[in-house]
Order: C-alpha cells, then structure tokens, then sequence
C-alpha cells in the first residue's frame, strides 16, 4: 500500500492525527511510523472503539448460573485411575505418532525481576543456573528421545525480545535441538487509543503500541504461518505453556491423552487453590460451557464459597495458564466467527499533545486492547480440565524476592527432586517441607518427569550418593 493511501485510509478512519507531523520526521522515521500504522486494522478499532468504549456499553461481567467447572481428579484425590492409565497411553500413542509439537509464550521481559533481558534468558536451575529457555529445550529434547519423533518447538515473543531472543538460541546452539525444529515468530500488537478511540502517539513518529494479550497468540499462530507448517508437519495438538514456568511438563502424555480421548479441542489444568483468595483464575461453568474467571472478576463472597457437606472451597478449580489446543481449532479461533474477544485496560501512557509535547500521565488516559487465551474455552468442544499437583508442574518465576521468586522456584525444584530420588528408594535429607539442606539437580536429560528419571535412575550402577552438588545428567 502507498503512503499516500494509507494516510487517506487513517484520515477517513478519523484518525488522520496519527500522520500530525509526518512532513517533520526523517526518510526512515517515516518508514518506521508507515510500518506500525500497518499493523493496525483501522476497521476493528472502530468496532472496538463501539463496543468497548461507547457509553453503555457493558463492563460488568455476568454471573448469572455460573457454578464451578467439574474436572477429573487425579487418583489419590478419588479419580478414575484406568482412566488415567488409558489416557497415559493415549497421550504416548500421540507423541509416537508425531502428533504433538510445543508452543511457548515468551515476550516478556526480565523487568519485574530486576533482570535486563528476555525472561526466558533469565537463569533458574539450583547448580548449573541453566535459563529458562535451557530447560524447557531439555525437557523437548529429551521427550523427542523417549518417544522416538523429534518435537517441533514454536516459540513467540514480541517486538520488544524478538532479535535477543533469537541471538540466544543461535549463541547457544539451540541447547542440542535442531534448528529446523525450533520457530520464532512475533507477538501482534495493538494500538492504544484515547476513552474515545482515537489512537495515541508515544512520539511524534512512533504510535503508542502495546502486545495483543497471551489470547493474541492463537493469531499469531495463524498469521505467521506456523499452523501451515504444523499442517505439513502432521501436527495436530499443541502444549502451551508460559515461558516463566520451570516446573511445567510441557510435553505431558497423560494430558495430552485426556485431550485426545475425550475428543477436546482446547485442555486445560488446574491445580487445588492454596487458599480462597490466591490470584489464579477461576474454572467455572455457565450455560453448558467451560469458562475461566479472572481472581479479580469473581466477587470474594464466590471464592469464599465452600463446600458444607466436605469444608472444601467450592471453587477450587485454579487455572495456570498450561493447555493443550487442537491445531484446526486454533485456525477456527484466529478466523472465525469464534473469534476470542478483546477486554480493555484502563492504562497511563505516555504520549504527546496536539502540539507534539511529550504527556506523563499520572491517571489513565487511555484504553490498551488485550485477549486472553482462557477466553477461547466457551467456543471449544468437550473441553476437559484435569487436575494436577502443583508441586509437579507450577511454581512460576515472576517476582524478585517473595511468592513466585527465584528462591520459591529454586527450592521447588529442590523438592522435585528429593521426591523422584524418594520414590526410587534414594533417602535424601531434607526439612518438613521436603527441601534438602544442600542444593542438588537433576537434567531434563537425564529425567524431565517422574518416569523418565525412574528409567534413567534405574540403569545406574552403582548408584551416585545424593549428596551436596550432585549432579545427574
């Protein structure tokens, strides 16, 4: 499209402001500003600017016959167990077939942390300090081994992590997979607008730009070819996960089976909430469908509930952001009439006045457009939730000292640890809450779940201490 056009596009749209002071800027600022304006599908603004921001329209979020979602308990906690056997062959079955690939959700930036960086360059393990990134491609890698099919890995940052993000993985030699198998595309993005629609500048010559939301994905899938690929490649069930989540099985056969089984199109898990009032979403359901409700939608009366016959809380049911989706449904959702829904968040950002001044705002002065990807459960056939113990795939890395820290995660890990040695008759040391006194590790490659490492330990003699700085790889 040539400037001119696109510049008559914007100021039909209404928001011919955004070309202000166009005649100003440099050859490449212009370039740079014709880029972002691309991106922008003027026509979903102004149907967001109708729905999401004209006066009446609805912001309350509707309760009305919301109960909790059921979900299959694990077996110690009263599930089926030959379910779960059979779903566990199932899932293998799958992975065997080449059915499977791994999709991570990775634009985020170490901020929070106080680390400079893409989050997934950001260190974790107790030992080695391998990165995030490390240890999920150790996990991909090793479950390739194991079921004898090398797993695709699509990986998808942002505009912001993009080129590091890339550079990492060439500097590290893609961590032993095979670059053909491993796929980098970009986040979209969406601009913000004023409470009345009209879209803000950051600068005279860049747009205010933000990332879609994690929903944003299943777009990008689409958008950035890697559904064809998948297509070609005879995938057809992807494992999603989020990039600061050590603890995940990403590749999990039982899961995977569960999804295959029950002839899902979009699996969730959910582990038991720690108490009434922790910040996961809830599962619900409403009007015969699967729904996941935000903490800070769900009035505290509701996630109070419990249960009188048992003294469990009724809606127990945590999301954490772990599914398994059906490719040609992802297709459906990034193009159909299924389309996920944009939410908006009321935000400060900075900008610049009519006159071309920079703005620090110190209240909201805009609207960011975001989706979730819980937000495509409703559309999806036999959605399944199961349950999973938090301790075997949940402890993220988000903060830089408290709850969800690289301390909380490391000695997670500790404790995974200590419990597979346990199990395979390994006495390790360790306080009440099961964490040892000296720090230990253990690879993905040598065992990234409970049955991999029981297979690998199993074949040693004679068997290593487990002492202070073990290490097994």
């Amino acid at each position: 499209m040539s400037n001119p056009t696109l510049i008559e596009e914007f100021e039909r749209a209404g928001q011919g402001h955004v070309f202000a002071f166009y005649n100003e800027l440099a050859p490449a600022a212009r370039q740079a500003l014709l880029a972002e304006a691309t991106e922008i599908d003027l026509a979903e603004v102004a149907e967001l600017t109708r729905t999401l921001l004209a006066k009446g329209a609805s912001t309350g979020l509707d309760l009305v016959g919301l109960a909790p979602a059921p979900y299959e308990r694990r077996p110690e906690n009263g599930g089926d167990s030959s379910a779960w056997a059979s779903a566990k062959m199932a899932g293998e079955a799958a992975l065997r077939a080449g059915r499977v690939a791994a999709f991570t959700v990775a634009g985020g930036q170490g901020t929070r942390l106080g680390y400079d960086g893409p989050k997934g360059t950001f260190p974790v393990t107790p030992i080695k300090r391998k990165t995030l990134f490390q240890v999920f491609a150790e996990k991909i890698r090793a479950a390739g081994v194991r079921y004898g099919r090398p797993l695709h890995w699509f990986i998808m940052t942002s505009h912001a992590n993009h080129v590091a993000t890339e550079t990492f993985f060439k500097d590290h030699g893609y961590f032993g997979l095979a670059p053909t198998q491993v796929h980098f595309f970009r986040q979209g993005r969406m601009p913000a607008v004023t409470p009345e629609g009209k879209i803000l500048l950051e600068t005279k010559g860049s747009i205010a730009m933000s990332p879609d939301g994690h929903g944003g994905s299943l777009r990008a899938l689409d958008r950035s070819g890697a559904l064809d690929l998948m297509e070609k490649e005879g995938i057809d069930i992807l494992s999603y996960f989020q990039v600061d989540n050590p603890l995940v099985r990403g590749i999990d056969p039982t899961f995977i089976g569960w999804h295959v089984l029950r002839g899902s199109e979009m699996s969730s898990k959910m582990v038991a909430k720690a108490y009434a009032g922790e910040k996961v979403g809830h599962f619900c359901a409403q009007n015969g469908r699967t729904v996941v409700i935000e903490y800070s939608d769900l009035p505290k009366s509701y996630q109070e509930e419990v249960d009188p016959a048992t003294g469990v809380l009724r809606y127990i049911a945590g999301s954490i952001a772990i599914h398994v989706l059906d490719t040609k449904f992802i297709r459906r959702m990034a193009r159909g009439s299924d389309s996920l829904p944009f939410h908006r968040a009321d935000k400060k950002i900075p900008t610049i006045d009519a006159s071309g001044n920079p703005v620090k705002p110190d209240k909201a002065n805009g609207v960011k457009f975001e989706m979730f990807v819980f937000d495509a459960l409703p559309f999806a056939r036999n959605p399944v939730v199961i349950e999973t113990r938090r301790e075997d795939d949940f402890s993220p890395v988000k903060n830089a000292e408290g709850l969800d820290s690289p301390k909380t995660c490391s000695d997670d890990q500790l404790r995974q640890f200590v419990r597979w040695f346990a199990t395979n008759g390994a006495a390790v040391p360790a306080d009440a809450t099961g964490l040892p006194p000296f720090a230990i590790e253990v690879s993905p490659l040598f065992g990234y779940d409970e049955d991999s490492f029981a297979e690998a330990w199993s074949k040693i003699s004679p068997k290593p201490a487990v002492s202070a700085g073990l290490y097994l790889e």
